[in-house]
């Protein structure tokens, strides 16, 4: 079963996601530029929000040794945690792995255990080490967003034996892209000298670009992946879909914050429950356009609910019904008549959706799975 989770979200002037020139990310699509967002910072945003912290999540570094140090709490502990970690095939020039090592914070106090046990030899350590790495994949975060590891066996001890590094992700999650045209635009500002002289009294003058965009935002969480990632623990799962579903509607990604301030809530999410992906960007091709005695939101969730009509008559039937939900904070853009099934279970609270789609999955409460955290080894 795949939960597929649709979101139109309206931004004031900001710079969330930017590029290698400091401009806001955008893409063509339907023949005309897009403000978009970046799966990559999508996923960031959420894997580090505070409804994932709750859930003892990851972290994703190539300062392994330096966690371990600080876990272990003996600056000493350091040297050997790097010549064990070379060992296992992260040698690198400097004093980090060669790549990213994605790991469950509560498997790190595992390894600096690992290394301040002085009776085992650096390989027999070193396979230790590896053997925790493999098998440290019941952390939320990576479970959805998985995990692609390969030591490099030229540098790695030949006697130490890995297996199971790589971890599917059981979450997919689309570019988010403004449901109309969005051309950046440029902030030209001025830094003011508060001590009068002789000239203008600008201290500094410069340049920023930013966009406002009504986003389209795409996930996809394949449960029976989820449930497998997370070695059949159904009550964790339902609780990784809950703190997900919350944190995907409440987390903004952090780029230029403190200069925009764009914390802006999505005005509609729609939850559904399908045996096979579907997008619908498509809504979009056409760009969106205010008319007279409507906004820009009403407008982009009327032409997904329409095109979301469509797909349901042209592709599903009686015999195979797609069960959804529709949130709108306080019914504020309920879904119109053409869609009476789905009107039927129109909710205006978060918290409610959350637990709609948990009881949906498999009867979970809410209440009960939040009590359902990681695996804290020892």
């Amino acid at each position: 079963m795949l939960i597929e989770i649709h979101m139109i979200q309206n931004h004031s002037p900001a710079n969330l996601n930017r590029d290698d020139l400091g401009a806001p990310k955008t893409c063509y699509f339907g023949g005309v530029l897009r403000s978009r967002i970046s799966s990559q910072c999508i996923k960031r945003s959420i894997r580090t929000s505070n409804d994932f912290k709750a859930l003892l999540g990851g972290v994703r570094t190539r300062r392994l040794a330096d966690l371990i140090q600080q876990e272990a709490g003996e600056t000493e502990c350091w040297k050997k945690a790097q010549e064990i970690l070379n060992k296992c095939g992260f040698k690198n020039k400097d004093d980090n792995t060669k790549m990213l090592v994605f790991m469950s914070k509560d498997k790190i106090k595992d390894l600096a255990r690992i290394v301040l046990d002085n009776s085992l030899g650096l390989t027999e350590a070193a396979q230790q080490v590896a053997n925790v790495i493999a098998q440290a994949t019941l952390a939320p975060d990576i479970a959805l967003c998985g995990r692609m590891l390969e030591p490099n066996d030229k540098d790695k001890d030949k006697k130490v034996k890995w297996s199971n590094t790589t971890v599917e992700a059981a979450l997919q999650v689309a570019h988010a892209i403004s449901t109309h045209i969005a051309r950046p635009e440029i902030d030209y500002f001025v830094a003011a000298d508060d001590v009068p002289g002789e000239d203008a009294g600008a201290g500094h003058i410069g340049e920023s670009m930013f966009a406002s965009a009504c986003f389209y935002k795409y996930f996809s969480i394949d449960w029976e992946q989820l449930v497998k990632n997370l070695k059949g623990d159904t009550n964790l799962a339902a609780h990784t879909v809950g703190a997900f579903l919350l944190a995907a509607a409440k987390t903004n990604p952090s780029g230029k914050q403190n200069s925009f301030a764009a914390h802006n809530y999505p005005d509609g999410i729609l939850v559904e429950f399908k045996n096979s992906p579907i997008s619908y960007a498509n809504a979009f091709v056409r760009p969106v356009s205010v008319v007279k005695e409507s906004d820009l939101v009403e407008q982009s969730i009327g032409q997904l609910s329409n095109y979301v009509n469509d797909i349901r008559l042209g592709y599903y039937d009686e015999q195979s019904p797609v069960i959804g939900f529709w949130f709108s904070p306080n019914n504020r853009y309920p879904l119109g008549y053409k869609h009476s099934k789905l009107a039927s279970r129109n909710i205006g609270n978060l918290n409610e959706l959350v637990g709609a789609v948990l009881d949906y999955i498999g009867g979970f409460k809410w209440e009960e799975v939040q009590k359902s955290k990681a695996y804290i080894g020892g």
